[in-house]
Order: structure tokens, then sequence, then C-alpha cells
């Protein structure tokens, strides 16, 4: 069987790529060719990582962040997502929830990717049409109880997208967000979770795997500016004709 690489001789940048949907999108891109180098604050494991270059990167350390970035955004590169995310300790509500944790929030959800896209975007216009893909949430679209921080940032980062592709010619560098339908099984989700809750009705990150191909094999063509969302089947569609479904739980007495 030969094995399909349609992104054989591109480049890509990961940052948050050690878990997660991250690392569903940086695990799919390796396989189709691309050389990955995965930003993280720890290393890649199991099935697939020694397809993947690793940087320890940590947004909460702006200076350092910043200076990583730049250095691995050198030279060629051809697709840039960034999936990494502080969710908080658990949904709380405001009052409970520390100062510090919002300060973590905005370092990675929000100023981490004005970081990553202040250090990218020169090499990806460069490319000729390079792609920049934000991982974004419902709660993006969908404010709820006991998430504020996590929301706030998320719909702050979205919107910081949606701005920049606004600005930026589609045929030198394309942004395009995805989403998921519903909750994903991650070592994050997990942290927050019983353990003997039960994740089959969970997404997987390697759901991802064909719209992150297709994305990368196109540049994002005909998605510039757009936010897909993505089932648990693999398929995707524009937010701007299915709305994504909201997440958030009730709050209790």
């Amino acid at each position: 069987m030969t094995t399909r690489t349609p992104l054989a001789g591109h480049r890509s940048i990961v940052v948050g790529g050690s878990t997660g949907i991250g690392r569903g999108i940086a695990d799919a891109w390796a396989a189709a060719g691309a050389e990955v180098t995965v930003l993280s604050r720890t290393r890649p494991a199991g099935p697939g990582a020694g397809l993947l270059r690793w940087e320890r990167v940590d947004l909460t350390e702006p200076a350092h962040a910043r200076a990583r970035l730049t250095e691995s955004a050198g030279g060629r590169l051809d697709a840039v997502c960034f999936s990494s995310v502080h969710y908080g300790a658990r949904r709380a509500l405001f009052s409970d929830v520390s100062e510090q944790e919002w300060h973590d929030q905005l370092a990675v959800n929000t100023t981490g990717l004005w970081i990553t896209l202040a250090a990218t975007l020169p090499s990806l216009r460069a490319a000729g049409a390079g792609l920049f893909l934000g991982v974004s949430s419902e709660v993006a679209f969908n404010a709820g109880p006991a998430r504020s921080g996590y929301a706030a940032s998320k719909a702050a980062a979205k919107s910081l997208l949606d701005s920049v592709a606004q600005e930026e010619d589609g045929t030198r560098v394309r942004i395009v967000q995805v989403l998921p339908s519903g909750m994903v099984d991650s070592p994050g989700i997990r942290r927050r979770r019983p353990p003997d809750f039960d994740y089959s009705s969970y997404m997987k990150p390697s759901d991802f795997a064909g719209v992150a191909t297709e994305l990368g094999a196109t540049a994002g063509g005909g998605h510039h500016g757009d936010c897909l969302v993505v089932g648990a089947d693999g398929s995707w569609w524009s937010a701007r004709d299915s709305a994504p479904v909201s997440q958030s739980r009730p709050v209790g007495p």
C-alpha cells in the first residue's frame, strides 16, 4: 500500500500539540508527510510521537515564548496551528475563581495566540498562501455559567482571529478556525472528571485528522475567515450555516 503524503515538503508548527486536538492535528499533518514541530510545555508521547519534533514553550512566560516562537518560525513555514488552552482547575462560579486563574487563561488563550500570530505571520505570508489554523470552542459562541474566564478568553481569541482574517490578503495567508461539536476526550478534560467517568460519547483528537489534512493540503483555500465545526464522524461544516451547540450545564442550587 502506498502512503498518501499530500503534505510532503511542508513545514508546520503546532503550538500546544502534545495532547488533545492539537495533537490530533499534529499527528495528521505528520502522517501526511509534513515536517511538524510541536511547541508545548510537555513532550509528545505515545503512538506517532516519533514523527514529531518538539520544542519547549510555556506561554505563561511571554518573553521566553516570544523568543522560541520567533526562532521556530524562521525559514520556510507552510502552516501554523494554535491549540494551546488553559481551562482552569474546574468549572466554578465567578466569585470562586482566583485572579491568578484569570491571568493564566488570558496569558495562554488570548495573549499566547497574539504572540504566535506576531511571530509566524511574516513567514506564512512569504509561503505564498500559508495557513494559520486556530482551535476555537463552542464557548466562544455560547457564554455559560461557571465558565466565565474560559468563555471570555476564548471569545477574545476568536474575535482576534476574525479581525486578523479581515486584514490579511487571502492570497498570501489564510486564517481558519476549527472547533469540536462536542466534548473531546483529552488529558485536560480527564483531570476535571471523576475516575469512573464514561468517555464513550466524547469525541477523540483523531476526529480532526480529515479537516486538518484537507486544510493543510489546500492552505485553507475556500475557508479564509471561516470557523468550521467538526463532528464526531470527522465531517465538518461552517458555523455560519449551523452554530455550535452549547456544552454548558445549568448551575444547581
